[in-house]
């Protein structure tokens, strides 16, 4: 794992080194990772070294520290790309993972002004709003606001927002998923956010706020969804 003759860095070697392991599965998510001591013996390093090679990799996400505990293989981040437009219970399904959703909130109420022109109808309008908490095999990741116009989807039940509603607009709904905008914005979990996602208060999070279109121009939703950051990281595609 350590070349001393290498002109790279050794800490950058030991880095590499132990993402290799954990990419080659000799490293699982929740292994203990050895002490800087051990490190240290084993290559005949500092500790200094070590320590630097750890930061590194607790700031990039692959290690996790607890105190008191020692670090540990962190868990995969879920890699989702920005270019297509699919909801969160097509992109776990995909993944192999069992989506499963904790209603927070359901209910129609009157657009406010600010609201109604994020949906551009008039203010007073009736809109489904709902909160909901999105988990991949039993894990909180992420939680989700959501406005929908209630003529849209004027059927639409609890039973049924527990589930996809992009499936349900198209498939039982007849309406066509156009395109969004969305905007990320790395942000620190309030006391709710923190609470619904399992994480601490203060934590980094993920908020991308989406307005999504029928494909007339319609507006269907907009959402402002947080992401655990230790769990989800995102991509997009860009050409030139």
């Amino acid at each position: 794992m350590i070349n001393k003759e290498s002109p790279l860095p050794i800490y950058y070697q030991l880095e590499e080194g132990i993402k290799k392991q954990i990419e080659d599965g000799v490293l699982h998510p929740g292994d203990t990772l050895p002490s800087e001591r051990e490190y240290s013996e084993i290559y005949s390093i500092s500790r200094m070294t070590v320590r630097q090679a750890i930061s590194n990799l607790v700031t990039e996400g692959f290690l996790e520290r607890k105190r008191g505990k020692g670090t540990f293989i962190a868990q995969k981040k879920f890699k989702q790309n920005l270019k297509g437009l699919t909801s969160f219970t097509e992109e776990m399904k995909k993944r192999g993972l069992e989506p499963e959703t904790i209603m927070i909130h359901f209910n129609k109420i009157p657009a406010s002004i600010t609201l109604a022109g994020k949906l551009e109808i008039e203010a007073g309008t009736q809109v489904f709003e709902i909160k909901r908490i999105r988990l991949a095999d039993g894990t909180p990741m992420a939680y989700e606001s959501l406005y929908v116009p209630a003529h849209l989807l004027p059927e639409l039940t609890i039973e049924l927002a527990k589930s996809s509603i992009y499936d349900y607009a198209e498939s039982m709904a007849g309406l066509e998923i156009g395109q969004a905008v969305q905007e990320l914005e790395a942000v620190t979990a309030k006391k709710r956010e923190a609470a619904m996602l399992e994480v601490k208060e203060g934590s980094p999070i993920l908020c991308i706020m989406r307005k999504t279109r029928l494909k007339d121009g319609t507006v269907f939703e907009v959402v402002d969804s947080y992401y655990r950051a230790d769990r989800y990281k995102f991509a997009v595609e860009m050409e030139r």
